[in-house]
């Protein structure tokens, strides 16, 4: 039985395309090893690309970030405030480029972490905020210059810290004191996004 041109025609896309993802830290070990870790959880690598860009200062990650862009639909920069003098700098030329986002954490990367054993707002340097990282069991060896599992090992308090994350960040920011608090738990809630294929209306 013969068949007629409109039935060779392919049938429309239920689903959008995944986007391309770029995400440049600041941290070329633990905090870029966890969200490698994480992003593995969400099953969203093929979608998701990682790095240091060799560079620890805001503005340089930033400019990485505006300079590699056009291969991305999105960009992630994830960095610390810590003492970058140059960090009020980089958020500024990010504000330029809707492609581009700024997550930052404050003090650093850790705060993060510490937020799985509870709520916290007391003010802290990154040497304060690790020695109180340390008190806890799986961070008595804690050292941010070397690569370790640290999302399997957090993967049970993880509910813990994304409920509170929110929370603190909104506490900061209505206090005008960002120290301490962090935006990572949005990144990660993208990642959950982007592993859930998204239906075309």
């Amino acid at each position: 039985m013969s068949r007629n041109a409109a039935s060779f025609n392919r049938s429309k896309p239920r689903f959008k395309p995944q986007p391309t993802v770029l995400v440049i830290c600041e941290d070329s070990k633990s905090g870029k090893r966890y969200l490698e870790d994480a992003s593995a959880y969400f099953r969203v690598k093929v979608q998701v690309e990682i790095c240091h860009c060799g560079k620890t200062d805001p503005v340089s990650i930033v400019n990485e970030a505006v300079a590699r862009k056009g291969k991305f639909d999105r960009v992630f920069c994830a960095i610390d405030r810590d003492t970058h003098a140059n960090f009020e700098k980089a958020l500024d030329a990010a504000k330029s480029h809707p492609k581009v986002d700024v997550v930052v954490s404050y003090p650093c990367f850790e705060f993060w972490l510490l937020l799985h054993f509870g709520y916290s707002r007391k003010l802290h340097s990154p040497k304060s905020l690790i020695k109180d990282l340390r008190a806890y069991t799986e961070f008595a060896d804690y050292d941010k210059s070397k690569e370790r599992n640290i999302f399997q090992s957090l993967e049970c308090r993880f509910p813990e810290a994304r409920r509170l994350a929110p929370k603190v960040l909104t506490e900061a920011i209505d206090s005008g004191e960002m120290n301490p608090s962090t935006r990572l738990h949005e990144l990660l809630a993208y990642f959950e996004e982007l592993s859930q294929p998204q239906k075309i209306r």
